[in-house]
């Protein structure tokens, strides 16, 4: 049961971090204006959702001009954690007789 909840929880972060690029996107193209109040709530809410993810790989990335290649990271981390950790984390609690 807990590995469904972290599993339904990592789903979910994965989705706002890819609101949150698609969002860094329209609005660095001038497609969305934060100056709108939705828009910008919008867009506080999902920064400070993802930056706390962010700020440690932030610190040890290269200075890449414009470009944040930090989401891209922490979704490929949260792909190892999906498809990897949590199965054996499953598989564990099989064997230990707790899942």
């Amino acid at each position: 049961m807990f590995l469904n909840i972290l599993a339904i929880l990592l789903n979910v972060l994965w989705w706002i971090i890819i609101a949150q690029a698609v969002m860094s996107w329209l609005i660095a193209f001038n497609v969305i204006n934060t100056h709108n109040q939705f828009v910008g709530q919008l867009w506080m809410v999902l920064d400070r959702l993802t930056e706390p993810l962010y700020r440690p790989f932030r610190r040890i990335m290269p200075d890449f001009g414009g470009l944040d290649l930090t989401p891209m990271l922490v979704l490929i981390l949260l792909i190892i954690m999906q498809q990897a950790v949590l199965p054996y984390l499953y598989q564990l609690g099989v064997t230990a007789g707790i899942a």
